[in-house]
C-alpha cells in the first residue's frame, strides 16, 4: 500500500463530474490498484475514488504533477498535486479477511441452506468461493445455469456494493465461470446502495432472518 499526503486539488471526469478544490489529502494506493482520496473526517469513507481494474499514471517531478488514474470505462480521476509532504510504501501481506459477526454467518449457512430463497432452480455450487481480495459469500448457478456471485450483510450499504463489485471483476475474468452476476443480500438495504447496485447491474434480496430460521410463518401474519 502506498500513503501520499499530499496538498492536492481532484477532477473526476466521467458519467458525472466532481471536483475537489486545493487542500491537504490522504492518497492510498492499494495492491488492487484502487485509488482513493481522504480527508481528515468521515471516518473511513472517501472523497473520491477509483476501483479496480484501472491504471495509475504517475506525472510528478520533484514532488509536483498530476496522477491520472484512467478505469476500464474510460472515466478519470486526475489528481493535481502541488506538493508533497509523506510518501511510503508498505507491504501488508495477505490478510485472512473479515470474520463475520454472528448474524452475518448465519444469514450466510441459512441461505447456503435454502438457496431456493434466491430462486426457482438455483443451485448452491460453494460457500466461501475463494478469489485473490477475498471469499465470495455464496457461489450459485440460477435456474438458467449462470453463475451468481452473492455478498450477504446484516444491513446493506454501499461499501458492500463495492465490494461485490471488486469480487464480480475478478470473478468475470475466468471463463469458465464468466459471465457472473450479482446479487446483493442483506436484512435491511439501504436506498443509497439499492441505487449504486442498480447502477452496477447488481440485483439487491432483503432477506427475513426469522422466517429463513423458521421462528416466523409469514402466512400466519395478520398484518
Amino acid at each position: 500500500m502506498r500513503l501520499v499526503i499530499a496538498r492536492c486539488s481532484v477532477d473526476y471526469i466521467g458519467r458525472l463530474t466532481a471536483h475537489l478544490p486545493l487542500a491537504t489529502r490522504l492518497l492510498l494506493v492499494k495492491a488492487d490498484g484502487s485509488v482513493s482520496v481522504h480527508a481528515d473526517d468521515r471516518a473511513y469513507k472517501p472523497l473520491n475514488w477509483m476501483s479496480p481494474p484501472c491504471t495509475l499514471k504517475d506525472e510528478l517531478v520533484d514532488g509536483a504533477g498530476t496522477w491520472t488514474v484512467t478505469n476500464k470505462a474510460g472515466e478519470q480521476l486526475v489528481i493535481t498535486i502541488e506538493a508533497v509532504e509523506h510518501d511510503s510504501s508498505h507491504e501488508l501481506g495477505v490478510d485472512p479477511g473479515l470474520q463475520k459477526d454472528g448474524v452475518e454467518a448465519e444469514l450466510q449457512r441459512l441461505l447456503a441452506l435454502h438457496v431456493e430463497t434466491f430462486g426457482e432452480g438455483w443451485q448452491l455450487v460453494r460457500r466461501e468461493y475463494p478469489t485473490a481480495i477475498g471469499p465470495v459469500d455464496l457461489l450459485c448457478r440460477d435456474a438458467g445455469g449462470a453463475t451468481v456471485a452473492v455478498e450477504i450483510k446484516r444491513r446493506g450499504e454501499i461499501d458492500g456494493v463495492e465490494q461485490l463489485t471488486r469480487y464480480l471483476e475478478l470473478l468475470n475474468r475466468d471463463p469458465l465461470l464468466a459471465p457472473v452476476k450479482g446479487v446483493f443480500a442483506a436484512q435491511e438495504i439501504k436506498p443509497q446502495a439499492r441505487v449504486l447496485a442498480a447502477d452496477r447491474g447488481i440485483d439487491c434480496l432483503t432477506v427475513d432472518y426469522a422466517v429463513l430460521k423458521g421462528t416466523d410463518d409469514p402466512t400466519q401474519r395478520l398484518f
